[in-house]
């Protein structure tokens, strides 16, 4: 049984939630990358995948586009996941920081730290579900 599934979430679209209670510390999702060199982040800013990019690669320069559920998870400045770049494997690994119950959601802080409270490109919902 996959740990996770999409939903809407009432307030800002889709998210993704547990189907199961994820423990502290267990790697939840795998989810495959897809690699942009530099030079092709002009297209991509111009279509809807800006918003599902994480940076990739020396210096971020590059672009990852995360296949599976990465790219669906919610911001929160209050996450209760990290992912974690895996170069080698060519995925980003999303990792439980905390327990996360059943159907509750999963989120993430974009900032890549969970405890970095830096501005994003878009005004913030944080609420607990």
């Amino acid at each position: 049984m996959n740990p996770i599934y999409v939903r809407n979430t009432d307030k800002y679209g889709r998210g993704i939630y547990a189907a199961r209670d994820i423990k502290t510390g267990e790697l939840f999702e795998v989810s495959p990358v897809l690699i942009s060199p530099q030079n092709e982040w002009e297209y991509i800013e111009k279509t809807v995948l800006v918003d599902y990019c994480f940076t990739w690669g020396k210096n971020y320069k590059q672009t990852a586009i995360a296949l599976g559920y990465g790219s669906l998870f919610n911001h929160s400045y209050t996450p209760n996941a990290v992912f974690v770049y895996n170069v080698e494997n060519l995925s980003i690994d999303f990792y439980a920081i905390t327990n996360i119950s059943r159907n509750e959601e999963i989120t993430i802080n974009y900032n890549c730290d969970p405890e970095d409270n830096s501005a994003v490109w878009f005004e913030v919902i944080d609420y607990i579900t």
